[in-house]
């Protein structure tokens, strides 16, 4: 290597950042590892945000139907519930389905020999809603799928071009000291390690909240049998009140 080279090396260590702390890698990083490494930072903050809003929603939603479950073992027949004043809104919504198909049905349609059709008929009406329900829980956790599954790669594309900005300046400076090839190839890997933070928790929350819905929706299924039972029930004895359902 000649003289010029080496004291042009030289002068590329000099100017190189010594600060190797994540942020100061940040800040001297190249301008697309930068973009990367900020929609991934974005990205992990989503992931916490989701976490606490559903984790708050799933709770509230999950009280109200083992109250509606609560409500409905206490009581001996639809028309008792239907008369309790402030039903959770889960029991509420099917109440209002039985209510509805009772009223389709008719009077005709709700003695002894046709209760079967009824049963079944208000079965789908509830499993309906509780899929709906279970759908309206799951809103928005699959942006963490998609955080987790993407997140790894966006941070190895940041690595791959930061590398390749690495490997420029070694051949802009003619060296493969140590300390000039380092820098670069820290802030590349700052990128992958970004997306790493990113999506090991987006698969976390994400695997965390599907267990809280399939949980949420049990206890659905839970308030809906215990409505169909005790339609059965009433409809076999005979104190179902049409009237009180409308």
């Amino acid at each position: 290597m000649n003289p010029e080279s080496i004291a042009a090396a030289g002068a590329a260590v000099v100017t190189l950042p010594h600060d190797l702390t994540p942020f100061g890698m940040f800040m001297a990083a190249d301008l697309v590892v930068k973009a990367v490494m900020i929609g991934l930072i974005a990205a992990s903050l989503i992931t916490w945000v989701i976490l606490v809003g559903k984790v708050l929603e799933l709770s509230a939603l999950g009280r109200s139907a083992r109250r509606g479950v609560a409500v409905v073992a206490a009581e001996a027949g639809i028309a008792g519930l239907v008369r309790r004043p402030q039903l959770p809104r889960p029991l509420a919504a099917m109440l209002a389905e039985i209510g509805e198909e009772v009223a389709q049905t008719g009077a005709e349609g709700t003695g002894s020999t046709a209760a079967g059709g009824l049963v079944e008929r208000v079965r789908s009406r509830l499993s309906r809603l509780e899929a709906a329900a279970g759908r309206r829980a799951m809103t928005g956790t699959g942006l963490l799928a998609t955080i987790g599954s993407t997140a790894p790669f966006v941070g190895l594309f940041g690595t791959v071009w930061g590398i390749m900005n690495a490997f420029v300046g070694i051949s802009q400076s003619q060296t493969t000291n140590l300390a000039v090839v380092a820098p670069g190839i820290a802030e590349a890997l700052l990128a992958t390690a970004t997306g790493l933070v990113a999506a090991i928790p987006a698969v976390v929350v994400y695997n965390h909240l599907a267990r809280r819905t399939t949980a949420f929706r049990a206890e659905m299924t839970d308030l809906s049998e215990g409505l169909i039972r005790t339609l059965s029930r009433d409809l076999e004895t005979g104190r179902l009140d049409v009237g009180s359902l409308n």
